[in-house]
């Protein structure tokens, strides 16, 4: 067991203990349920995007609405996801969309009526103009398969892109002159795809830049949506287990246990409450501990449940699983009634950090 590994990251808005699940609240919220709602489940940090933040509701208006904080309600930590695999997922599969380049990003998503620019200093703005606790540097994201001068090229850009955002973020901390304990972590991404030595590479050069914690960058899984579990823990390897590592869009919670004892801290993913509001429930099948194969679905939809007046997981502790039935859930999944969105949602983010409680602290 590694001794120096951290166990908890002090931010602005509080202490966040490791490891830890944060649910994704893109657009300043997490679907279906309140700040309220998100504390009983014993949610502790948020992840919200900058890529779609900067759209709707737009920089101004968070702003006017006192940061991403004060507008949601809520009271704990937030990362700001720079906005780089949402930028992939945009011009790299689609290029009519934008382009990307040297200086930064250069988008005009479906729909919209103007373009945005996002450069490196541009996401670090926005990011502590909104109040983050963490930000993360831009990056340049690929897919796992690309070839290998895409990957060579992904990691000059992510690399030169970080020494930017540093740069930015520094002079802005500077500039508030803001004490150490109201200060924001940064997190640089590490990136590479498939190949070791461009990992290597570019961790090393990550490293020499200095940054608060660092996250695994690129799509986790394989074309058949295996966790790539080699290269993840590779990964890990290259940094330091005194940083904390962030496995970003890693979600799925054999997943999240599997990339724990990889020596991963952070997990975000909107898998769990997707799952949740399209009818797939999550249930532990042990009392305690992760032996075996504690992890099992619940099909809300499946004409089993329309009878049974059990609770989703008996030994849970969150609101619906303490006062509705199954029954009653798979009903009001076949009426489509929003009630079973949020109902649902409690249940699956409880089922996080039940999970997350359940790992070891290093």
């Amino acid at each position: 067991m590694e001794t120096n590994a951290p166990s908890f990251l002090e931010l602005p808005h509080g202490r966040l203990q490791f490891p830890v699940y944060l649910p994704d609240a893109t657009y300043g919220m997490v679907r279906a349920v309140d700040s309220g709602d998100l504390e009983n489940c014993r949610v502790t940090a948020l992840v919200m995007n900058t890529f779609h933040l900067m759209q709707k509701p737009g920089s101004s208006t968070i702003s006017s609405l006192g940061g991403l904080h004060r507008m949601s309600g809520w009271n704990g930590p937030i990362f700001t996801d720079s906005g780089g695999f949402q930028a992939y997922s945009l011009i790299r599969e689609n290029p009519k969309f934008g382009q990307l380049t040297e200086k930064g990003l250069s988008f005009q998503p479906e729909g919209a009526d103007r373009k945005f620019q996002l450069t490196p200093e541009k996401s670090i703005q926005l990011q502590l103009s909104y109040g983050a606790d963490v930000v993360i540097c831009l990056d340049d994201c690929t897919h796992v398969d690309s070839i290998e001068a895409e990957q060579r090229l992904s990691v000059e850009r992510t690399v030169a892109w970080a020494k930017r955002c540093k740069k930015e973020f520094t002079r802005i901390v500077e500039q508030k002159k803001l004490p150490e304990d109201k200060r924001p972590k940064l997190f640089a991404v590490v990136q590479g795809g498939g190949y070791r030595e461009l990992r290597k590479a570019c961790a090393d050069a990550l490293l020499e830049l200095g940054f608060d914690g660092y996250g695994y960058g690129g799509w986790p899984l394989d074309g058949k949506g295996g966790l790539l579990e080699d290269i993840l823990g590779y990964t890990r390897e290259l940094i330091p287990a005194q940083f904390p590592m962030h496995a970003l869009g890693v979600g799925h919670p054999e997943n999240v246990a599997a990339c724990h004892r990889l020596g991963y801290d952070i997990f975000d993913s909107a898998m769990p409450t997707r799952d949740a509001r399209h009818g797939r429930l999550y249930s532990f099948t042990t009392e305690s501990g992760l032996a075996g194969d504690w992890l099992k679905y619940v099909y809300i939809q499946d004409e089993k449940h329309i009878k049974s007046d059990r609770p989703l997981s008996p030994g849970c502790d969150c609101l619906t699983c303490r006062r509705y039935s199954t029954g009653y859930l798979h009903h009001l999944f076949k009426l489509g009634d929003n009630l079973y969105f949020r109902l649902a949602t409690i249940h699956n983010l409880r089922f996080m950090t039940q999970l997350t409680s359940r790992l070891p602290v290093r």
